[in-house]
């Protein structure tokens, strides 16, 4: 296929004289800002647990099903390429070398009845950055669990897709999905790449048509702008949150009631992720002040889609951030008051326009080989938390339940500790990341949102 470019993880395209050539499938202004960001001490991967019980479940087996449904999804068998000068952004390909087994493989619990053992594995298999040489993702079968229990993590890379496109994944996987098993790779596999000659017509076309779109620009500009919270975006006071953080990640997870957090949403004319947001500010506030630290507000970045669903053939990113100002202080109903009001100002009619202004800023870091420092000494944001709406039925994958979904997004930086939070069959599990050496104090934190997401429940009821 061509040499490796170690600074970018980027292949070269050539082409193939003689043989039509696939379609141009470029990577989004979204996926080059995941790239652009890949330059931390963890990889800019995310990744999610599948807890499953069933009864003499065959590791193996199981793991062939995996092999089968994902040989199904066409992104996962294509390795991002970078093209020659003048011929526009990286597009995706076929691998010529792609081979299942690479990706999906077995490993026993290194403790069974431990979730913290599981835990640990998982945290270690999402930090452990995927080869650049191959399709970036990897789906590992975990036995050896207690009782009937068995687990399924799958890490993608960021640039492969985000939080939605992650879940159509994931949805890929369950029996009975649209895209059904292969047991080979598909006829005609690999699709040669296109030619230089084919990019760089493709590369002219789209400028003459960011030209005719000029006009619109500006105001895509100042969507942008809106979204981040203005011009000048506020500098978030200092605190121990913001420390450089490392290679090594701890998880922990604290789980709620779905209808009990969407209950107390819709009485103070909010949305679920409006309560985890006050939920999340107010177990942080008290972590700061058992630290012996007093911030009445917290800067968190919440990522805003701009697609409310995707399937396994829309993958990649579309979504920008959205910086918000959370209250730390007082009681659970009132920061969630002021919380809504707070996202309701801020919520635009284009969500995740941010992506614009973003890209660019961080392309021109890159640029100039400052984007590392940056993330090390930002003090825009204290934490990022995620949300995403999962299935609200249970799903069976290889014949196995799946009981609950752990997601895993992680952050770099001097951003200590970062959340995930997921939905799925009434439970919403809320997943903290954290580098342990900058926060030992985890238990504090847990022990702080889980009181916080108990108020949900007796918040919820009617007076």
């Amino acid at each position: 296929m061509g040499e490796r470019i170690a600074s970018l993880g980027l292949l070269r395209v050539s082409g193939h004289r003689g043989v039509t050539a696939g379609r141009v499938d470029r990577v989004s202004t979204g996926d080059i800002m995941q790239i652009t960001s890949d330059v931390g001490p963890v990889p800019m991967q995310i990744g999610a647990c599948l807890l499953l019980d069933a009864s003499g479940f065959d590791p193996a087996a199981f793991g062939r099903h995996i092999a089968a449904r994902i040989l199904a999804v066409p992104r996962m068998r294509q390795v991002l390429v970078r093209t020659p000068p003048g011929c526009g952004r990286p597009v995706w390909v076929d691998d010529p070398a792609f081979d299942v087994r690479d990706h999906v493989r077995q490993q026993r619990c290194p403790a069974p009845g431990d979730q913290r053992a599981l835990l640990g594995l998982v945290a270690d298999t999402v930090t452990a950055r995927l080869p650049v040489s191959r399709p970036p993702w990897a789906a590992i079968v975990v036995s050896g669990l207690t009782g009937h229990a068995a687990a399924l993590i799958v890490v993608l890379h960021h640039m492969l897709a985000d939080g939605i496109g992650g879940l159509a994944v994931l949805a890929s996987l369950a029996d009975g999905a649209a895209d059904g098993p292969l047991t080979a790779l598909p006829d005609g596999f690999p699709v040669p790449p296109p030619s230089p000659g084919a990019l760089a017509a493709d590369a002219w076309a789209a400028r003459l048509r960011s030209l005719r779109r000029l006009p619109s620009a500006l105001e895509a500009i100042r969507r942008s702008a809106a979204e981040l919270g203005g011009r000048v975006p506020a500098r978030a006071p200092q605190c121990s949150l913001n420390r450089p953080t490392g290679p090594r990640r701890r998880i922990a997870v604290v789980t709620a009631d779905l209808d009990s957090v969407r209950a107390l949403a819709h009485r103070h004319g909010g949305t679920v992720n409006d309560v985890m947001l006050a939920a999340i500010a107010g177990g942080l506030g008290r972590l700061l002040a058992s630290r012996g630290e007093s911030l009445p507000e917290l800067v968190v970045s919440v990522p805003v889609s701009a697609r409310a669903s995707a399937t396994t053939r829309q993958l990649g990113n579309q979504a920008g951030v959205m910086p918000v100002t959370i209250p730390t202080g007082g009681g659970l109903r009132d920061r969630l008051e002021r919380t809504v009001a707070v996202t309701r100002a801020r919520k635009g009619p284009a969500p995740g326009a941010s992506a614009v202004l973003l890209g660019a800023a961080f392309r021109f870091l890159a640029w100039s080989g400052m984007f590392r420092w940056f993330i090390n000494h930002q003090h825009l944001v204290h934490t990022f938390i995620t949300n995403v709406r999962g299935p609200a039925e249970r799903l069976r994958v290889g014949g196995a339940t799946v009981t609950a979904v752990i997601p895993v997004t992680v952050a770099t930086g001097n951003v200590t500790v970062s959340f995930g939070v997921l939905s799925y069959a009434g439970t919403l599990a809320l997943t903290v990341i954290t580098d342990p050496a900058q926060l030992p104090d985890l238990d504090v934190l847990t022990g702080a949102l889980r009181q916080e997401l108990a108020r949900c429940a007796s918040e919820a009821r009617p007076p």
